[in-house]
């Protein structure tokens, strides 16, 4: 019963605004206070009632869509997507009603009207500069529907933007808010993701390949290194058993980079994983391969040393 309340009030306020002059009329019979006002905007109560009902129907339509799409499940692509639309498409159906209803509500006072006429009258220069004014506001209103069609991304979409990665937590109209992976918010203008770049870890899935660098000296045996990066992946859940690779990508004059890429099935997984391997990899050359940890070296020419003394 909780969860309609608000449907049943909506539709008890808008039965009441319908039946509103016998109300009134009853009322003052027993109470000597004028009550004539609400008649005389019983329409903008209807309208208010009525773009209420309009709203609340909406929500529940939407609650009855989106709560046999879970998006906490492990394979959720299908549902990000449809609560992403179905969210965004509720913003858009909302601003549009309560613009319609309130653009009604005043042109039914005669003041209002005619400070519209007035406008629209010598609306030339007037024109421009609201248009100016509100070009911000309407771009940003269109990238959000541009948004909720193209769909770059996705509610809970993984994702690297301004140098912080995080998820897609909220998605409304004009304004972005990014989960930064350690609780804060970054909000961003719906404009942003339509003008600049940024990266989707999870657009198409939500696996990842993740990255870790060693820095050694050249003594270090690589076939022990990749048997040991086997046997620590075999060891732990949060490899996904599909990449692992060790490689040499650089050397320079006093250490070599070796890049290790494994994978896991999403982005705090991997990063977890990342940690794991970085640090059993470092322990596992201290233990047996001292020798080969970073060096710097410096050969003594003794002929020289000893002619110097």
């Amino acid at each position: 019963m909780k969860r309609y309340y608000k449907l049943i009030l909506s539709l008890l306020l808008l039965f009441i605004f319908v039946v509103i002059e016998p109300i009134v009329r009853w009322f003052a019979n027993y109470i000597n206070i004028d009550f004539s006002f609400l008649i005389r905007h019983k329409t903008n109560l209807l309208i208010v009632g009525f773009s209420w009902l309009i709203i609340i129907l909406l929500r529940r339509i939407k609650f009855n869509i989106l709560k046999r799409y879970d998006i906490t499940k492990e394979d959720n692509l299908v549902s990000r997507k449809l609560h992403t639309q179905i969210n965004i498409l509720e913003k858009v159906v909302i601003f549009i009603i309560v613009l319609i209803a309130t653009g009604l509500i005043l042109l039914s006072f005669d003041g209002i009207r005619q400070i519209g006429i007035g406008i629209f009258a010598s609306a030339g220069v007037a024109g421009i500069i609201i248009g100016l004014s509100a070009q911000k506001v309407v771009g940003a209103l269109l990238a959000g529907i541009q948004i909720a069609i193209t769909q770059p991304f996705r509610i809970d979409d993984a994702v690297l933007v301004e140098n912080e990665w995080g998820w897609i937590e909220e998605i409304n109209l004009t304004y972005v808010v990014v989960r930064i992976w350690d609780k804060r918010r970054l909000v961003l203008p719906s404009t942003y993701f339509l003008e600049k770049p940024f990266q989707n870890w999870t657009r198409n899935s939500a696996d990842i390949i993740g990255t870790i660098f060693l820095y050694t000296d050249y003594m270090i045996p690589f076939d022990e290194l990749r048997k040991e990066l086997t046997r620590l992946l075999n060891t732990t859940e949060l490899w996904d058993k599909k990449v692992d690779v060790l490689q040499v990508t650089d050397s320079k004059e006093t250490t070599i980079e070796i890049r290790i890429l494994v994978s896991a099935k999403n982005s705090p997984t991997a990063w977890d994983l990342r940690v794991y391997i970085r640090e059993k990899m470092i322990e596992f050359i201290q233990k047996n391969y001292p020798e080969s940890l970073p060096k710097t070296r410096i050969t003594l020419n003794q002929e020289i040393n000893t002619k110097m003394l």
